[in-house]
């Protein structure tokens, strides 16, 4: 049994809609680690690649939309819109010159590869390759990301706190 907690809040469409969008990716994700561990591959070195990659395009995209990239307030506003807040139910959100804190109570990318049948030890595994996203990002910021609790690990939130 699961010891997984994710808890859906009640949102509006639009947090619904990229939930599904946020799910759709994951069930990729999963699926390619799947086939590729199936068909014998070393896959996590490749993904983890990838999607840090892809990561580093991203906080490029955010820096741009920085008024001073330095400022983690900056950052803050660029990386943590009101729909994504919403989907993944976010709160104890805070930002100063140097932080960037967040707790997420939902994870649509944990609810894919749950409904895929994955146990809890490939969820984990799939979330911090996931998160090689997010560190990417931080990479491209000039910041260090720390993932101090995630929901699937079966904690009650993910708690991301990014510094300089």
């Amino acid at each position: 049994m699961s010891q997984i907690k994710n808890v859906e809040n009640p949102t509006i469409e639009t947090a619904e809609v990229n939930r599904a969008q946020i799910e759709h990716r994951a069930t990729w994700m999963g699926l390619i680690y799947n086939e590729m561990v199936e068909a014998g591959i070393d896959a996590e070195p490749i993904i983890r690649r990838a999607i840090k990659r892809c990561g580093r395009i991203h906080g490029e995209n955010f820096k741009k939309k920085c008024a001073d990239p330095k400022n983690c307030v900056d950052f803050k506003n660029a990386f943590l819109g009101d729909l994504g807040i919403k989907s993944f139910n976010m709160d104890s959100i805070s930002a100063d010159q140097h932080n960037v804190k967040t707790e997420f109570h939902y994870c649509a990318l944990v609810n894919a590869w749950q409904k895929l049948g994955f146990d809890d030890k490939t969820c984990a595994l799939l979330c911090d390759m996931a998160m090689d996203g997010d560190r990417g990002i931080a990479e491209a910021m000039g910041l260090t990301l720390e993932l101090k609790e995630t929901i699937a690990k079966g904690d009650g939130s993910c708690k991301l706190h990014f510094h300089k």
